[in-house]
């Protein structure tokens, strides 16, 4: 880690460290570690994950069709940080030198308040605006609902009409991929410290993101490209990459921003 760190506000908001363009990939190789110290409490999570995301793409496909699949699977990306508050609690408790419980990691007390809830109102916000945008966007293009993925692929990849609902789509959901990032990589996990208010940790998130921006964008292809990975093989690879990524992601927090008092006065208690 570089030891430059990017100027903050101490009074209100802790310090950003930089990081460099190898940051992604250590914290991906560190949680890789963790998932071996705490298998049932990190591949619980991952395997209910994988088990609802199956569910929900058989039942989707067969009412919806394979657009509104596609769509929902993407707006998943925009969600999942709230619901990893189980591996972001295992990260913490390994990192404090205990050994995570299932019990502790399925109900984290410490995500249960008004500022947890406000960012998930917020994600859902986003992922109500992104579904609205989709519909926009395929609905200009076709006045057919393709029902299987493969009829979809032929429309989007085999007709302009469907090359220009691709690059569209594309344009539009990186806008609210990109946003929710931002928002949100640093400051779910920093939500855990609990007096931390939704505020600060979205603030907090966006100034690490701008202040690391090369790297940052490493680090969201990477998690976008192991979610799809997941995604065309079925979800069940989602046992692991769940789990793997969150780990990685509270790695992630840790790396970026310099404690200045937090977490680790609190304990781990709660």
């Amino acid at each position: 880690m570089d030891a430059e760190v990017a100027r903050a506000d101490p009074a209100r908001l802790p310090t950003i460290r930089r990081v460099g363009w190898g940051a992604p990939v250590n914290w991906l190789t560190g949680a890789m570690g963790d998932l071996s110290r705490a298998p049932l409490a990190a591949f619980f999570h991952g395997l209910v994950l994988a088990l609802v995301s199956v569910g929900l793409s058989v039942s989707l496909l067969s009412a919806w069709g394979a657009f509104w699949t596609m769509a929902l699977t993407f707006g998943f990306i925009l969600v999942a940080p709230l619901l990893a508050m189980g591996p972001y609690e295992t990260g913490r408790l390994l990192e404090a030198g205990h050994k995570p419980t299932l019990g502790r990691t399925l109900l984290v007390r410490r995500a249960l308040r008004a500022d947890v809830a406000a960012l998930g109102v917020g994600l859902f916000v986003l992922f109500a605006l992104w579904l609205r945008a989709a519909q926009v966007v395929y609905g200009l293009s076709t006045f057919t609902l393709h029902e299987t993925p493969a009829q979809l692929a032929a429309f989007a990849f085999g007709t302009e009409a469907g090359r220009v609902m691709l690059l569209t789509g594309s344009v539009v959901g990186a806008v609210f991929a990109g946003l929710t990032f931002a928002s949100v990589v640093v400051a779910a996990p920093m939500l855990l410290d609990t007096r931390v208010g939704v505020f600060a940790a979205v603030a907090t998130s966006v100034q690490a993101t701008l202040a690391n921006l090369g790297p940052m964008l490493l680090w969201a292809a990477l998690i976008a490209g192991l979610v799809a990975l997941s995604a065309v093989t079925g979800f069940l690879p989602m046992i692991i990459i769940f789990p793997w990524l969150g780990l990685a992601s509270w790695r992630a927090f840790r790396d970026l921003v310099a404690q200045d008092g937090m977490l680790g006065a609190e304990g781990v208690g709660g």
